[in-house]
């Protein structure tokens, strides 16, 4: 197998210089030709194992085989890719093909800053795969792409041979193109069989039977130590028996039982037993501690929002807002009650994020009560809000990274962090919003970025929250459960329709 079929790790360590923790510890770990699904929480090195492999990073021991044509396609969309340009000016049929199936208009490079973030990650894996690497990295594809988009992106990926590691929280997109999953759990990685569902069943199997494994183990060691205690007790007596201290000297017949015993070993025999104990009450102790279970964190919040008292949270009068690019979408009138649940749908470019920037112009409810999660953070916002949460007084710290830890991520890694991942932001943004008491949340694409069991967590934490909502996803699963009216915006039009 040549250098460009495969991906080798060889005792891989890595630790950034700021965190206490390793993120791998000996990790060793074969890729083939194919994708690979790069599964684990926010925070746990999913991208980072991505920049190891396309030698974005060195190791801290170890080594990485791979090929020297690598690419990273990051979760960020802030530039443009290299190969953007030279894909939009090429005429070989493949860029043709390319800029056709994912919908790549000739002018995406020139107004890069005023397109959606789903057109930018559109351009972003056609760029890719139009430069065909033997390794490919993509971190999170399908983020804040639209169901036909998304379709499209699938079938082009699926068209790409080389050696493929893929990070996402669509468990749909991982089943339909990955063969095998890694499942990151710091500081190791297991490598399991199949897409999501196959390789999440498995590995759920394999953790059944370490738990079995655990307290098998455990019972064993419990009843040897209290078998030892038992001879212990008993080496004890048969010592005092040997024993002549205390006989009088001229006592013969009870000194030759005491020699008789010695010499027949009856008397020791409790000794030798104990000794033959201790060895193997060890031995079951080191089983014991060889049959390591995965730690499971508990996971789930509540959100502590409350009913405003106003009548209406915010109201909008028949409009045409301006898109850019001569285009605009017609808003009839839109208002929002304290309880609402409203889900804004369209195609990406159709304005979505652009209604929400005027709603939040117009809403009444004090900023002191009102959480929004945008649909990206800049690199600069970033840090501010980490720095923000690290300047909390102690008590208020620990309420905030209470929901972090049970969303998923590890607290102790974020605050190392000098740059934490898009994920895990997003769910430090939730709990620092937690904290106002909300009477209306604004969530634009509240899964992108986010794992999967957090995904489950913030969806079952918005079913149970009494203040309004104001969702903005292309997530339908998500959707489905959490909102009673859609304001679908189609062909420059805000339709809204009520659900249920």
């Amino acid at each position: 197998m040549s250098a460009d079929d495969s991906v080798v790790f060889h005792n891989v360590s890595f630790r950034f210089d700021s965190a206490s923790e390793a993120l791998f510890d000996d990790l060793s770990v074969h890729f083939s030709r194919g994708f690979t699904g790069v599964v684990g929480a926010n925070g746990s090195g999913k991208t980072t194992l991505l920049r190891l492999a396309t030698r974005e990073l060195d190791p801290s021991q170890g080594s990485v085989q791979a090929p020297s044509d690598a690419l990273y396609c990051p979760q960020r969309t802030d530039d443009p890719p290299l190969d953007l340009a030279p894909l939009l000016e090429a005429s070989d049929s493949d860029a043709h093909a390319l800029r056709g199936r994912l919908g790549i208009d000739a002018s995406f490079h020139s107004r890069w800053t005023s397109l959606s973030h789903g057109e930018r990650k559109r351009a972003q894996i056609a760029a890719a795969l139009w430069r065909d690497p033997a390794l490919l990295a993509i971190d999170e594809p399908t983020n804040h792409i639209d169901a036909s988009a998304r379709a499209l992106l699938v079938r082009a990926l699926a068209q790409y041979g080389g050696v493929a590691l893929l990070v996402s929280h669509d468990r749909e997109l991982l089943d339909a193109l990955c063969s095998q999953c890694l499942w990151i759990e710091p500081p190791t990685a297991t490598l399991i069989p199949g897409g999501y569902g196959a390789s999440s069943a498995q590995r759920e199997s394999d953790r059944d039977s370490a738990r079995h494994r655990r307290e098998r183990a455990r019972r064993e060691r419990n009843r040897l130590e209290r078998e030892v205690v038992k001879r212990r007790e008993e080496s004890s007596r048969s010592h005092r028996l040997r024993s002549k201290r205390g006989l009088a000297p001229k006592d013969h017949d009870a000194r030759a039982k005491k020699n008789l015993a010695r010499v027949t070993g009856k008397d020791g025999q409790a000794g030798r037993l104990l000794r033959q104990l201790k060895g193997r009450s060890q031995r079951a102790q080191s089983e014991l501690d060889a049959a390591r279970v995965e730690k499971k964190h508990e996971l789930g919040i509540w959100l502590p929002g409350s009913r405003s008292q106003r009548s209406t949270l915010f109201s909008l009068e028949p409009e045409s807002l301006a898109l850019g690019d001569g285009r605009y979408v017609e808003l009839p009138d839109l208002s929002m009650r304290p309880d609402d649940r409203i889900a804004i749908t369209g195609p990406n470019g159709g304005g979505k994020t652009t209604l929400v920037r005027r709603i939040l112009e117009q809403v009444g409810v004090p900023e002191r009560h009102l959480t929004v999660i945008p649909q990206e953070i800049e690199s600069s916002a970033a840090a501010q809000i980490l720095d923000d949460a690290r300047s909390l007084p102690p008590e208020e710290l620990g309420r905030v990274m209470n929901v972090v830890s049970r969303l998923g991520s590890r607290p102790a890694r974020l605050l190392e962090s000098t740059n934490p991942s898009p994920g895990e932001l997003r769910k430090l943004l939730l709990a620092l919003g937690m904290a106002r008491t909300p009477h209306l949340i604004v969530m634009d694409e509240p899964t992108n970025h986010l794992d999967l069991p957090s995904i489950e967590c913030l969806e079952d934490a918005l079913a149970e929250c009494p203040c309004g909502l104001l969702l903005v996803s292309h997530d339908e699963r998500f959707l489905a459960r959490l909102v009673r009216t859609r304001w679908e915006i189609e062909d420059g039009v805000v339709r809204v329709s009520y659900l249920g």
